[in-house]
């Protein structure tokens, strides 16, 4: 039996409705976190879940998803080619609901959560760059939590810097991703972006509120 916040794998392939070794390829994928030698945080769990849909649609690499984000936010992704471009532009026309857009979009960063003594909350803030809740008419983050894009490549020294603990119910999340950091910096502060991580969240008032937002960028993207 797993303990509280964490399921063994066999527990994560039932939730999830496939193999345990499908739950160990999401693991090594980073698209659910492992915490222990046969254990996973459930909260990546249910994120992922959360960022599921029915059918078949795949999701974007990193840089597309950031260009289908940047189209999205009224930004020209200028390093997407021409027909990419178009492709990603016909497919936004085409998608037929949030959950569709949020799988697509899901790998522009991997998700993370940790445990962080208050002390450390200042300095972590200043290592990432938060999207805006406010933008979609919901409060304020709670001052205790966190919750933020950071570079790939800086996850691991900010995690070991500031002590932070790996956490099935925890406060902070860090959503690291290897894109260009100046676009990110500038695409995590539009709605669109505060509308895709309030869709994931595990808090069903900010995912309604997430999820209606999102389809309202569709709708007025058409």
């Amino acid at each position: 039996m797993s303990t509280p916040g964490f399921l063994t794998v066999e527990e994560a392939a039932r939730a999830l409705g496939v193999t345990v070794r499908h739950v160990q390829r999401l693991a090594e994928g980073a698209e659910i976190t492992k915490v222990a030698r046969g254990l996973v945080d459930q909260g990546s769990v249910e994120r992922y879940l959360a960022a599921q849909r029915q059918g078949r649609t795949r999701c974007w690499a990193e840089h597309t998803a950031w260009g289908a984000v940047a189209e999205l936010a009224g930004r020209a992704p200028g390093w997407l080619g021409d027909a990419q471009a178009s492709r990603v532009r016909r497919a936004l026309r085409d998608a037929d609901d949030a959950d569709e857009l949020v799988t697509r979009l899901r790998d522009r960063a991997r998700t993370l959560t940790f445990d962080a003594h208050r002390a450390a909350l200042p300095r972590l803030r200043a290592a990432v760059v938060g999207s805006d809740l406010t933008l979609l008419g919901l409060t304020a983050a709670d001052p205790d939590e966190l919750d933020g894009y950071l570079p790939a490549d800086a996850l691991d020294r900010v995690v070991s810097s500031l002590g932070l603990r790996p956490s099935a119910g925890g406060h902070v999340v860090l959503r690291a991703t290897a894109f260009d950091a100046a676009v990110v910096a500038d695409l995590v502060r539009t709605p669109v972006v505060a509308a895709l991580d309030a869709a994931t969240s595990t808090d069903p008032r900010v995912q309604g509120v997430g999820h209606r937002a999102l389809s309202d960028v569709l709708r007025s993207h058409r």
